[in-house]
């Protein structure tokens, strides 16, 4: 299985837009969101993803196929973090790995490459009902502080 994480580029943004609506869905027992009048979820820092220059936004796929996305910021200054009293923080904002590719190591590989990719200190935001994403989140963070202290 070939996993792969590339930045999405601006021109090809809509294929984001149209992962955001799955995993809006797909959360949307967890966090309330709900449909707009058009049919269509919103997410209010769509836009910002290429215009805020502290964000990326990747797109996963798995032997060629879309399976997910991350968005992520970087660097942000502790006073907007949630948690973290670093003086920068890191941020997955949003994460998203299409049902298919659960349970199918996909998340745990794009997390750690993230981590890999982008070292420092870490903040991951959930919605705190989603306990299957809490749950796969406390096992990537055990093995991660697990495998630094090696």
């Amino acid at each position: 299985m070939n996993i792969e994480m590339t930045l999405v580029p601006y021109e090809e943004k809509s294929v984001l837009y149209n992962l955001i609506q799955l995993y809006r869905y797909d959360s949307s027992e967890f966090d309330g969101h709900v449909l707009n009048h058009h049919g269509m979820y919103l997410y209010k820092y769509f836009d910002h993803q290429w215009t805020d220059e502290y964000r990326r936004p990747f797109i996963v796929k798995v032997d060629g196929e879309i399976s997910g996305f991350v968005l992520i910021s970087l660097d942000v200054p502790k006073e907007y973090m949630k948690l973290s009293t670093a003086e920068k923080t890191n941020l997955v904002s949003d994460f998203f790995i299409m049902r298919k590719y659960r349970r199918r190591g996909v998340g745990r590989y794009v997390a750690y490459s993230l981590f890999e990719q982008f070292s420092g200190t870490w903040e991951i935001r959930q919605t705190a009902a989603n306990k299957t994403a809490y749950e796969f989140w406390k096992q990537i963070i055990t093995r991660s502080r697990t495998d630094s202290t090696k």
